[in-house]
C-alpha cells in the first residue's frame, strides 16, 4: 500500500508542492498510521523509512483483506508549508476522521469561528481541517439519535455546511476499511482495477437531494439512510468477492500505471467504496431541475509510460522543448490532409462540427484563458479575425470573471487550457453556460472539466507535459486555433489562397524545427551565459510577434526568477524607453510581416539610446535587413521562416530554450519553480 501510494505521489510532483503526506492502516483499519513532511516526496519517503525503524506496527507483516490509504502533495493556500500544515488532516488526536483535499473552502473563516465557539481545538491553519473537525462534530450530535448513521451520509451532512470548491477523500476508524470521496470544482477520477478480469463498463447513479434532512434543536440531523440499490447497476458485486482496487486521483497520470480503466467524477458526486463495493451517489440541491448523467461511464485512459520519463534528456522542460516536432505533428494528425493529385490541403476538425453552424453565425468570439493560454489566444486572435470576418476579443479568465461582462446566445466563448482543470477559466465556462453561449472548449487532457463541460472542442493530442512551464502544450495550442479558423473558414472562396498557404506552412512546420532545434540551442546556451547576472530583461515586438514578447517573458520569470517584461514595440515611446540604458538586456522580435517598418523603427530607437550590454533580435534566417545588424552590438538569433501567422511558432523556442539554460545555470528547479503549481485548480 504505502509502495503504491508513493509512485502515486510522484507521478503528480509535476503539478508543484511543498508538502506532503500518507495514511495507511496499521495493525488494523481502525489504527490509521499518518506521516507527513515538507518538501520533496523523496523526503516524505526517507520520513517513512524512519517511522518504519521504530513503530512495531509497521514492522510486523500483516495482511488484511480490505485496506484504505490516502496520500496528498499540498500546495499553500492557508498558512505556510509545515508538517502541521500538510494533509492528510486529522479530527483530533486519535485520527477518527482523516481527509486529503484540494481546493479552497470560501466560508472556512465562519466555520472555524463556530467550531471555536464549541471549544474545538486546531493544530494547522489550514481550511481542510476545519473540514475535518467538522465532521467530528456532525458525527458526535448524529449518532446520539442514529446510531447506525452511514459514512457517506455523515460526507453529505458535512458538504451541506461548505462553501468553495473541493475534491475530498476520507477515511475513518468509526468507518474501518472504509472510504468516501467526493467533489465539487475540483478534479477527481476513478480507477478501478479487477485482478478477475471482470471489468464494469458503468456505474449507476443514485440521487440525494440536499433538502433531505431535518433539524433538533438548530443542529442538523440525517434521517435514516435507506436507499434500495440494484447490486447490478451500483457496483455492489452480489457474491461480495470483489478482487482488486479502486483507485482515486486528482490526475489520472498518478494511476495510470495500476489501471487504464477510469470514470470521471461529476459536481456533487459521492463516491462510497466498503467491503469492496462501490456505490455512486449524486448529492444536489433540487432533483427535478438538475441535470445529470444517470451513470457514470468506464473509459480507457490513453496512457503510455514513456510520456512522462525523462529519457535521456536531464529535465522534462529540455525534454518537452525538444518534443515539439512530435507534438505538433499529434495536433496536426488526421486534421490537415494533402490531395496528392491536386496539391490541395484540407482541413477536418470533426471535434466542432456539430456546432459549426452556430458559430459560423456568431456575433463575436471570445477566447477566455490563463498564463501560457491565454498568450496562445492572442497569438492567434488576428488569423482568426482574418479568416472569419467576425471580431474576436481575448479575456484573461480571472478578470472575465471580475467584471461580468454582458454575453449572449449569438456569442461563442472558447476556452483553451491546458489542463482542461484551471479554476479561473472553469468559472468563466459557467458564467458562459449561463448565458447559453456557444462554448468550445480547447485542452490536452481528455477527460477533463472543461473537455466535459463545452459543447465542443479540439483536443490538442499533445502527449503529457510534466514540467510546471508550458513549452509543447502552449506551441500545439496555437496550431489548433489556427486550425480552428481555418475550419471556420473551409467555404470561403476569397480566402483560399491565404488558407492554402498556412495550411502548406503548417504541414512543413514540425520538419522546420527538428532541423534547427540544436543550432538555436547552441546560441541560446552562449546567450544565457551573457543574461546570467541581469536582474531585468526587455522583450519587445509587434503584430504576431507581441504575444511571443509576453510568452518569452513569462517562460523567462517562472524558471529563472528573473524579472522580465514583454512591451508592444508600439508602446516603447509611451513611457518604457526610461528604462533603456547600457545595463538593460533587450531582446527584439523582428519578422517578416507587415509590421516590419515599424519594428524596425523602435528598434533604432533603442540602439539610438545604448553604446553597449546585450542586444538581441530575434528574426528568420537569412533577412537581409536584419543582417546588417550583426556585429554592430546586436547578436542575432535565427530561426527559419514560416507563414506570418504562424512565426510565433517557431519564435518562441529560443526563449524557451534561453529560460531553461538561465534556470539551470543559476541552480534551480526548472521542473518544479517555486510557488507555482503545474494545473491551477484553486
Amino acid at each position: 500500500m504505502i509502495d503504491v501510494l508513493l509512485t502515486g505521489l510522484h507521478r503528480l510532483e509535476y503539478r508543484g508542492y511543498d508538502s506532503a503526506g500518507i495514511a495507511v492502516d496499521g495493525a488494523g483499519p481502525d489504527d490509521p498510521i499518518v506521516i507527513k513532511e515538507v518538501g520533496s516526496i523523496s523526503k516524505l519517503e526517507n520520513r517513512v523509512k524512519e517511522v518504519a525503524s521504530c513503530d512495531n506496527r509497521m514492522k510486523e507483516d500483516v495482511h488484511f483483506n480490505d485496506s484504505v490509504g490516502i496520500a496528498h502533495t499540498r500546495w499553500a493556500t492557508h498558512g505556510p508549508p509545515s508538517r502541521e500544515n500538510s494533509h492528510p488532516h486529522s479530527s483530533g488526536p486519535e485520527d477518527n476522521f482523516l481527509v486529503v483535499h484540494n481546493g479552497i473552502i470560501t466560508n472556512n473563516t465562519v466555520l472555524r469561528d463556530m467550531l471555536t465557539g464549541y471549544g474545538v481545538k486546531f493544530k494547522s491553519q489550514t481550511d481542510s481541517e476545519t473540514v475535518v473537525k467538522l465532521m467530528q462534530f456532525l458525527y458526535d450530535q448524529l449518532i446520539q439519535s442514529i446510531p447506525d448513521l452511514p459514512f457517506p451520509r455523515l460526507v453529505m451532512e458535512v458538504l451541506r455546511q461548505l462553501e468553495g470548491a473541493y475534491a475530498f477523500v476520507f477515511r475513518s476508524r468509526m468507518y474501518p476499511n472504509e472510504l468516501v470521496a467526493c467533489r465539487l470544482g475540483s478534479p477527481l477520477v476513478v480507477g478501478t482495477k479487477d485482478y478477475r478480469g471482470t471489468e464494469r463498463d458503468v456505474f449507476k447513479v443514485n440521487k440525494i437531494s440536499q433538502n433531505d434532512k431535518v433539524s433538533n434543536g438548530g443542529t442538523p440531523v440525517t434521517p435514516q439512510f435507506s436507499i434500495v440499490l440494484d447490486k447490478q447497476e451500483t457496483g455492489i458485486h452480489p457474491d461480495g468477492g470483489f478482487k482488486g482496487e479502486y483507485l482515486f486521483s486528482s490526475d489520472a497520470g498518478a494511476i495510470g500505471e495500476r489501471t487504464d480503466k477510469v470514470f470521471y467524477m461529476e459536481d456533487n458526486d459521492v463516491v462510497h467504496v466498503r467491503r469492496g463495493n462501490l456505490e455512486v451517489f449524486n448529492f444536489h440541491a433540487a432533483l427535478d431541475d438538475h441535470v445529470f448523467s444517470d451513470n457514470r461511464i468506464i473509459s480507457t485512459l490513453p496512457f503510455e509510460l514513456e510520456t512522462i520519463m525523462r529519457g535521456s534528456f536531464d529535465h522534462y522542460m529540455l525534454k518537452e522543448i525538444y518534443e515539439q516536432p512530435e507534438s505538433l505533428t499529434s495536433t496536426m494528425r488526421g486534421r490537415i490532409k494533402k490531395d496528392e493529385s491536386t496539391g490541395r490541403y484540407e482541413i477536418h476538425l470533426g471535434g466542432v462540427k456539430s456546432r459549426l453552424r452556430d458559430i459560423l453565425s456568431s456575433s463575436r468570439i471570445i477566447f477566455v484563458a490563463c498564463g501560457s493560454s491565454y498568450h496562445a489566444c492572442l497569438a492567434a486572435r488576428q488569423v482568426v479575425e482574418e479568416l472569419t470576418d467576425v471580431p474576436v476579443s481575448v479575456e484573461l479568465a480571472s478578470d472575465f470573471n471580475d467584471r461580468r461582462c454582458p454575453l449572449f446566445r449569438s456569442d461563442t466563448c472558447v476556452f483553451v487550457s491546458q489542463s482542461g482543470e484551471t479554476k479561473d477559466t472553469l468559472e468563466s465556462l459557467s458564467y458562459a453556460k449561463g448565458a447559453d453561449a456557444v462554448t468550445v472548449g480547447v485542452v490536452n487532457v481528455v477527460g477533463s472539466e472543461i473537455s466535459r463541460q463545452t459543447s465542443c472542442g479540439i483536443h490538442l493530442n499533445a502527449g503529457s507535459e510534466i514540467g510546471v512551464a508550458s513549452t509543447k502544450a502552449y506551441t500545439s495550442q496555437i496550431v489548433a486555433l489556427v486550425m480552428f479558423a481555418l475550419q471556420l473558414s473551409h467555404d470561403r472562396c476569397s480566402k483560399d489562397v491565404r488558407r492554402q498557404e498556412i495550411l502548406a506552412a503548417l504541414h512543413e512546420m514540425p520538419y522546420q524545427i527538428e532541423s534547427s532545434i540544436k543550432r538555436i540551442d547552441e546560441v541560446t546556451l552562449g546567450l544565457a551565459k551573457s543574461l546570467e547576472q541581469s536582474a531585468s530583461i526587455l522583450l519587445s515586438g509587434r503584430g504576431f510577434q507581441f504575444a511571443t514578447c509576453l510568452e518569452g517573458a513569462l517562460k523567462i520569470k517562472e524558471v529563472s526568477y528573473t524579472h522580465t517584461e514583454g512591451i508592444h514595440s508600439g508602446e516603447l515611446k509611451h513611457g518604457p524607453l526610461a528604462l533603456i540604458d547600457d545595463d538593460m538586456p533587450v531582446i527584439f522580435f523582428a519578422a517578416s510581416d507587415n509590421t516590419r517598418d515599424r519594428v524596425k523603427s523602435a528598434l533604432e530607437q533603442v540602439l539610438a539610446r545604448r553604446s553597449s550590454g546585450v542586444f538581441v533580435i530575434v528574426c528568420t534566417e537569412d533577412d537581409p535587413d536584419m543582417v546588417k545588424y550583426r556585429g554592430t552590438m546586436c547578436e542575432l538569433v535565427e530561426v527559419p521562416k514560416t507563414a506570418d501567422c504562424l512565426q510565433s511558432i517557431i519564435s518562441i523556442l529560443p526563449m524557451q530554450l534561453l529560460s531553461y539554460h538561465l534556470a539551470v545555470r543559476r541552480g534551480h528547479n526548472v521542473d518544479q519553480p517555486r510557488h507555482l503549481a503545474k494545473s491551477v485548480t484553486v
